[in-house]
């Protein structure tokens, strides 16, 4: 009678699991980035171990008349990284550091190497990386392919501390890359994502590693502009910065914060350079983020409690490697038919103040729910053909809980769309690793070069090898 009673429970409970997870975004049979919006069929996933096979799959996938898609890390959000009933070659175990040069500060890894590799490579050399993203988790290959950029005000976008690399092309060679070599691929491939072959390996520019003391100020969305020029850049020991805007509803998009990471030469680097190994009270965290996620007064609560926080870091000591270790753990999110997602605005300082203001209003009208807004610089760098850093800029990074369905996902492209008319209407760009919600007029009118870049792509891929959804997205008729 209890065995009964206990598989009747079971039964019930894998029921209640199905009935949960039963959606296209959690097949196991199908193939997706992190956003989750468009799981498919792929012909089969490939691990990249040598460059003799990558040359093989070129011939193989021409031969079959297949496509090729490049994933590293699988956090872009468009459909960067696969394509329908194609070969995915997975670089993440291609992943080798092949030289650091430390009195050059160069270091030459292979693509499918995360920046925590090249961390833990250079630190003992007292070196540092100049340009990443905020967490140290993806590939190389795949930040340079989306010109990446991060907290660092000095250094420009990824593409600036890029010396060189080698890259597979469509018709089976391999290429050395750099402004002097094969110049034209150069700023192709770089923010090109995936579309001119396979990045093989790069060669990267180095800085010191530093001892910064940080420093935390208040300020507002109106002041922050001036407060940004006259106190940090025009600071030259600050080198670091990242600023918070309030999604909260007592405060929506009006107070921020702002770190600053200035550097501290009274601190020497020997004994604070260890780095950091472990994220501290994800648990906490995680719960907390997802209280902001699921409740408007849950915004109020974790906005409330991010004084204590910065306070708490306000003086504190931290070696640049590990300032550019940022936490991650806590907004990993996994529900069914639900996601977290990124978008990303460039606006000039000087239209930040009235970008917000215009994006305040919208939001107050559309169903969107926006879980966190955080802002870096961006200096005017247009050597990307698909360059989104068309002035100086603060890079607005908003992250939105979304829904998968079809019905759920119209709605939002309607409201991103929306935000975009601003971005324009502001002389700004949008970051193209995310989810493909502009229109194409939208995508043309923030990347005036983008006929040069797939009339380019058809140059050097007559045939299309190398395929991905951001392609058959932008690239319109």
């Amino acid at each position: 009678m209890k065995k009964g009673i206990a598989l009747s429970i079971l039964a019930a409970l894998c029921m209640l699991e199905f009935i949960h997870t039963n959606s296209p975004d959690q097949d196991p049979y199908t193939i997706t980035d992190y956003s989750r919006l468009h799981p498919i069929k792929v012909e089969r996933v490939v691990k990249g171990q040598e460059i003799e096979q990558l040359v093989s799959l070129i011939k193989e996938a021409k031969q079959k008349h297949l496509t090729i898609s490049i994933s590293g890390q699988r956090h872009s959000q468009g459909g960067h990284t696969y394509y329908k009933d194609g070969i995915v070659i997975d670089m993440t175990s291609f992943n080798k550091i092949l030289f650091i040069d430390p009195n050059a500060k160069k270091i030459q890894v292979q693509a499918g190497a995360t920046w925590n590799d090249i961390q833990n490579a250079i630190n003992p050399y007292g070196l540092a990386i100049k340009t990443m993203q905020s967490q140290n988790i993806f590939t190389v290959g795949g930040s340079i392919s989306i010109n990446a950029h991060g907290r660092d005000i000095r250094n420009g976008s990824m593409i600036k501390s890029v010396e060189s690399f080698h890259l597979l092309t469509a018709d089976g060679q391999i290429k050395r890359v750099s402004r002097t070599e094969n110049a034209d691929l150069f700023p192709l491939a770089l923010g090109g994502y995936g579309l001119f072959g396979i990045i093989l390996d790069v060669t990267l520019t180095l800085t010191d590693n530093e001892m910064y003391t940080t420093k935390v100020d208040k300020t507002n969305v109106d002041e922050y502009p001036a407060y940004f020029m006259n106190q940090v850049k025009a600071n030259p020991d600050i080198h670091m910065h990242i600023a918070r805007i309030s999604v909260a509803p007592e405060s929506f998009l009006t107070d921020m914060y702002a770190i600053n990471y200035q550097i501290d030469r009274n601190v020497p680097l020997q004994g604070h350079d260890q780095l950091k190994t472990r994220e501290e009270w994800v648990t906490l965290t995680k719960l907390m983020f997802n209280i902001n996620r699921s409740f408007s007064w849950g915004k109020n609560v974790f906005w409330n409690l991010q004084e204590p926080i910065f306070s708490k870091q306000q003086g504190s000591s931290v070696s640049r490697n590990n300032a550019m270790r940022s936490e991650s753990a806590f907004m990993e999110y996994t529900q069914p038919e639900k996601n977290d997602l990124l978008q990303e605005y460039f606006i000039p300082v000087h239209e930040f103040s009235g970008f917000v203001d215009d994006m305040r209003t919208i939001l107050r009208e559309e169903d969107l729910n926006l879980l966190n807004i955080t802002v870096r610089y961006v200096n005017q760098d247009q050597e990307a053909t698909l360059s989104y850093a068309t002035d100086n800029m603060f890079a607005l990074v908003c992250l939105f809980n979304v829904p998968l369905s079809d019905q759920g996902q119209d709605q939002v492209k309607h409201s991103i769309q929306h935000i975009l008319d601003k971005v324009i209407k502001h002389h700004g760009t949008y970051y193209l690793p995310y989810a493909a919600y502009p229109s194409l007029q939208q995508f043309r009118l923030a990347y005036p070069n983008q006929e040069l870049f797939f009339r380019k792509k058809d140059e050097y891929d007559p045939t299309h090898l190398f395929m991905n959804y951001f392609y058959e997205d932008y690239k319109g008729e």
